[in-house]
């Protein structure tokens, strides 16, 4: 199995707004924590309840990202996509940027919680 290179503090990006949410140095509306992930509601509020999901620990993005990250993050997401389900919401959609598509260089993902009739246009 590959060794995973320790994080070292310049790795951590202290200036990450992500970091920050998580150290409880910015406010957040937390919609769920456990202790390798937080989520926690878009300060956009351009969809009702969109929702981000990101590793505690900093990496830059799923490319990066290691398997145990990846994997906390995708049940994380699933969770809390089968909880916008049983508040009334037919469905999800999950978007994740990664490298120069990303505007915060910390490995996330948007959960848009969707109704059938919504008329949102989110395309790819």
């Amino acid at each position: 199995m590959k060794k995973v290179a320790k994080q070292t503090k310049t790795q951590k990006q202290e200036d990450c707004i992500f970091c920050k949410i998580i150290a409880g140095k910015l406010p957040c509306t937390r919609v769920y924590e456990d202790e390798s992930v937080l989520a926690f509601l878009d300060i956009s509020g351009d969809y009702p309840d969109h929702t981000l999901v990101v590793p505690k620990r900093h990496c830059t993005n799923l490319i990066d990202a290691s398997n145990c990250r990846m994997t906390a993050c995708i049940k994380a997401v699933a969770k809390i996509s089968r909880d916008y389900l049983k508040k009334g919401y037919d469905g999800v959609t999950v978007v994740n940027n990664s490298n120069h598509t990303a505007l915060v260089k910390h490995l996330h993902f948007h959960i848009i919680p969707r109704k059938k009739d919504d008329g949102l246009k989110i395309e790819f």
